[in-house]
């Protein structure tokens, strides 16, 4: 069952850097949907791309499926006969809810496209060729450094025709617009139901974990990454999508 995200309504002593445990995951849902604008518009037209693009027998990742909201929806959506998703995260404590929640689904829904979860380091799994990848809201918790490397070999990995679906919260250079669309996230969450003392012990708690790019370097990146073209297909606020094609 899941609760409703009180991780930060309380004063802390000491704000610790935020980490995928057993205390997010029983509340992840929750949290996500109250801190994330457009989400569920997100993850559900990740599945509806998806489908327009996974060739028949082929794989599809989703590579830090957290709880697997993508790759629930990509299990409704695909519908190319012999596709098979893999759904990796490095978190035990979202693995294990996340098996369940798709365990939860095959019960409940027929004829859904088959999938796996395993628990993995995204930087060290060898990628299978593959027709989709999904990277929903990971790359900004990955080491800046590492992303370049991490996007290349998820090109290499892609069959012709292949797509990247990338989403990701945006820094913007300007201050003005900077601080402008941190407030109107900051209004999201007001209206949402959290305190400024929640809003304050959250963003302690995942400033030195999350680190943002402009929607321009995540273009620039894909293009050094090797795909063909990249373009974002969705933004809300500070949040943004992306799709990212091979030719």
């Amino acid at each position: 069952m899941n609760d409703v995200d009180k991780l930060f309504a309380q004063p802390l002593t000491k704000v610790s850097d935020f980490v995928f445990d057993h205390d997010v995951a029983r509340v992840f849902p929750d949290m996500i949907k109250r801190s994330v604008p457009g989400y569920p518009t997100i993850v559900e037209t990740i599945g509806l791309i998806a489908g327009q693009h996974a060739g028949p027998h082929t794989l599809i990742y989703d590579l830090g499926c957290s709880l697997g909201a993508a790759t629930q929806s990509m299990r409704r959506h695909v519908r190319s006969q012999g596709c098979r998703i893999i759904a990796v995260d490095n978190a035990p404590a979202m693995v294990e809810r996340c098996r369940e929640y798709l365990s939860a689904q095959s019960a409940m829904t027929e004829e859904l496209t088959p999938a796996e979860v395993i628990e993995a380091d995204i930087l060290e799994l060898p990628l299978q060729p593959c027709s989709v990848v999904v990277l929903n809201f990971t790359l900004q918790f990955i080491n800046p450094e590492l992303r370049l490397p991490l996007l290349s070999r998820i090109r290499q990995a892609l069959k012709p025709g292949g797509i990247l679906l990338l989403s990701e919260k945006l820094r913007f250079d300007d201050p003005d617009q900077q601080q402008r669309l941190e407030n109107l996230h900051y209004a999201f969450k007001r209206a949402n139901g959290y305190s400024e003392l929640e809003i304050a012990q959250k963003r302690s708690a995942i400033e030195n974990v999350m680190r943002p790019d402009t929607l321009d370097t995540h273009l620039q990146r894909l293009q050094q990454a090797g795909f063909s073209q990249a373009h974002s297909w969705f933004q809300c606020l500070n949040f943004c999508s992306m799709i990212a094609t091979c030719d």
